[in-house]
């Protein structure tokens, strides 16, 4: 009997968030969907700055990114512009001592004394909610390409970054966990930034005040090119999520449930 009492109560526990994501989901399309506007606040990380002074670009496309996505007749519009422009100016000047910021490549080309600029972009948001987790949390995921150049403006290398975030369903909401889960993965992408890139050759070589120069032989490539990997600063798990289904059709991947959002601390 005790075994029967306590399937019924997983099964009345599991319907009822289904009732809820259901009920939040009509909510939704009756008020004009999701809008949110992520913005990180980070907390000064204890890392040493690379003694040199660099370049930052945040292009135009990076200012004013914008995800826009309909499924199951809601409207999902993630500005993320705003908060990366201001998240990209943080994490360069807790990892350089000295940086300048530039409209464009061209501008930064032109300017003295610098070591090497830096040209980060978002290459791809994606997002899983609470309807395709069965009411237990949102998962966000952000993959950043950042392209490095030499004081001459020449192209030397380009990292790629992923963040990883997620928040628990939190009752007829829908836009504050997904904030959550955004903010989260972009603070794990500041982290794993912060920690990582000063091991890199190219973070090495600056770390001894060197300018960035172009490789003469052009059969050579970077160890470092393709990316930087994942580092668990700060855990932030779900409790016992299940794996994330296959988002909608057309719907890019997002996230697994149970990498670690991390956080510069």
């Amino acid at each position: 009997m005790q075994g029967t009492g306590s399937s019924l109560s997983r099964a009345v526990g599991r319907m009822t968030r289904t009732l809820v994501v259901v009920a939040s989901f009509a909510a939704l399309a009756a008020c004009g969907g999701v809008q949110i506007k992520p913005d990180a606040n980070l907390p000064k990380p204890l890392v040493v700055t690379l003694p040199t002074r660099v370049g930052l670009v945040i292009p135009g496309d990076m200012r004013n990114y914008v995800h826009n996505e309909t499924r199951w007749g809601v409207e999902w519009t993630i500005a993320l512009g705003a908060g990366h422009a201001h998240l990209m100016k943080d994490v360069f000047q807790d990892t350089f001592d000295q940086v300048q910021e530039f409209k464009d490549v061209d501008e930064a080309r032109a300017a003295p004394d610098l070591k090497a600029i830096f040209e980060p972009r978002i290459e791809q948001y994606s997002f899983v909610t609470a309807r395709e987790t069965g009411g237990r949390y949102f998962a966000v995921t952000i993959r950043y390409r950042i392209n490095l150049y030499t004081p001459a403006g020449d192209k030397v290398d380009s990292l790629t970054l992923t963040g990883y975030g997620n928040a628990l369903a939190s009752g007829m909401s829908s836009g504050k966990p997904l904030e959550q889960a955004s903010l989260a993965a972009m603070r794990d992408a500041a982290a794993k930034f912060l920690v990582q890139f000063p091991e890199q050759s190219i973070g090495e070589k600056l770390a001894r005040n060197e300018s960035l120069v172009v490789e003469q032989n052009p059969t050579a490539t970077s160890a470092d090119a393709g990316g930087i990997d994942t580092v668990p600063i700060e855990e932030s798990a779900v409790e016992s999520a299940p794996p994330v289904p296959p988002p909608a059709p057309g719907a890019p991947p997002a996230a697994p449930p149970d990498t670690p959002a991390s956080k510069a601390s």
